[in-house]
């Protein structure tokens, strides 16, 4: 149960997008800058979170993604279960096809219940609480120091 990079940074952009006002638009482009993450990459993922009805993409001069209405209330689970497949929080941490109470893995009796502390973790994290730490500006969600991001707006 570990995040791929698609994972992380369809976490990331979410967060980054529920930094920003709510029902504005941010360009893909000024996400993947700031996030320092490949904008065609980033594209593809954001269509994907607009597929999953977490996003809405605007078109156009104006255009842009913001969090569709009450997506601020979306726990990471849903938002990695999406990204990674419904396998993400089922599948044996040694990859095997079949790992079950039945047909267990070495790992698997060690390995269940630190999946389970995880997906209950994940479960509890909300875009909303979040973006509010990040806000604050103890926390980031980009490699850049936060000096270097505050060129024209607030640090992530």
């Amino acid at each position: 149960m570990i995040l791929s990079r698609t994972g992380q940074y369809a976490v990331q952009a979410l967060i980054y997008v529920a930094t920003q006002p709510p029902g504005e638009p941010i360009l893909n482009r000024k996400i993947a800058e700031r996030l320092n993450v490949p904008t065609a990459y980033l594209a593809k993922i954001m269509q994907t979170l607009c597929k999953g009805n977490l996003l809405y993409s605007f078109r156009g001069r104006q255009g842009g993604f913001c969090l569709r209405e009450g997506g601020e209330k979306t726990d990471l689970m849903q938002i990695l279960v999406l990204i990674e497949g419904v396998g993400f929080t089922e599948n044996c941490v040694l990859g095997l096809k079949i790992c079950s109470e039945e047909t267990a893995c070495p790992m698997h009796s060690k390995w269940k219940p630190i999946k389970d502390k995880i997906s209950s973790l994940l479960r509890e994290q909300t875009l909303e609480k979040l973006a509010t730490a990040v806000k604050t500006g103890k926390y980031r969600i980009a490699d850049l120091p936060m000096a270097a991001m505050a060129v024209d707006e607030k640090p992530l």
